[in-house]
């Protein structure tokens, strides 16, 4: 089996046969979910992430496709990320998975990383085979779904002392450090066994992240719990990897610990939804990831009609 590492960025052909590895992919595993857009997969492909070198991997002649993330940022360089691991359904048990993850770890010790993640889904051929490499789960999760049902959408309660702001794109520079220390607040999230460490956020961290979701031609869209003096006490964000999808995904969504109890994070997520709605009319549906041992936020998703979709885990691996 012919392995071959794909430049940055890819030619169109190249987008286009990994595209078609995934299409297939989907289809076969995952049929209740509408399939990956050209649009996200070339913004993923061409578009270099904003913390990380990606390596690019592609078998046969679309047999299968691997996408690796190094981490560059202080304090994860010992890691990484399996982005993606994928054999086209026809060609697989034919050992194409196998020669992918043979250059996957070659280059993983190569850059003398100890240990690199990936996000699974549970019940699939994806776990089979992670487990058989030896990786672990680490921090149990699942996919939560959120229909957007016609006509008028939920009411979005009352937050008494605290204003809501909508902001598509880029957070408004005056209101970018006080967002960025909102998220800092992600820090008692859970995370179980996972080697990759949080890092600290900065008003130009949050930027370029943002901007990156921009460049590779999506939507971004945050709703913010606002105090008169000036605080991000909640705030949740909404990404379309392809405005013209049915799909969006909730990033994350936090409540910082001196204004928990407020309501803030139904009244956050209610609102996105009513904005959403409006904004793009072909949006269907919402998901999001949620760890098992986040029990607050799980009930909050359960409140607005959120639903488990589907179970999944960040699986890691020692090298």
């Amino acid at each position: 089996m012919t392995i071959r590492s794909l430049d940055l960025p890819p030619s169109d052909a190249e987008v286009d046969a990994w595209l078609a590895v995934l299409t297939a992919a989907v289809a076969a595993d995952r049929p209740q979910l509408p399939a990956p857009s050209h649009r996200e997969i070339a913004g993923r492909l061409c578009v270099p992430p904003a913390r990380g070198r990606p390596v690019l991997w592609a078998a046969g002649e679309g047999a299968g496709v691997a996408a690796l993330l190094l981490f560059t940022d202080e304090g994860n360089t010992h890691t990484a990320f399996l982005d993606v691991l994928t054999v086209r359904p026809q060609e697989r048990r034919r050992g194409v998975g196998t020669a992918l993850w043979a250059r996957v770890r070659e280059e993983l010790l190569a850059q003398g990383r100890t240990s690199v993640a990936a996000l699974v889904d549970l019940g699939g051929p994806g776990q089979a085979f992670a487990e058989s490499l030896g990786f672990e789960n680490v921090l149990p999760m699942a996919w939560y779904e959120r229909e957007l049902p016609a006509g008028e959408p939920a009411p979005v309660p009352a937050t008494p002392g605290y204003e809501l702001h909508v902001w598509h794109g880029l957070a408004p520079d005056a209101w970018a450090p006080a967002l960025a220390t909102a998220h800092g607040a992600m820090e008692d999230t859970p995370t179980g066994d996972m080697d990759e460490r949080i890092q600290v956020w900065t008003a130009q961290r949050l930027h370029a992240l943002q901007q990156l979701t921009i460049d590779r031609g999506g939507e971004l869209t945050t709703v913010a719990a606002v105090t008169a003096a000036g605080e991000v006490a909640a705030y949740t964000e909404l990404v379309l990897p392809d405005p013209s999808g049915a799909r969006a995904v909730q990033h994350d969504t936090v409540v910082t610990p001196g204004h928990r109890g407020n309501g803030l994070g139904r009244a956050v997520k209610l609102r996105m939804a009513a904005e959403a709605a409006v904004r793009y009319p072909a949006l269907r549906r919402i998901a999001t990831t949620v760890a098992d041992a986040n029990t607050p936020m799980r009930a909050v998703n359960e409140a607005i009609g959120y639903r488990r979709e589907r179970d999944a885990g960040i699986f890691q691996l020692k090298l």
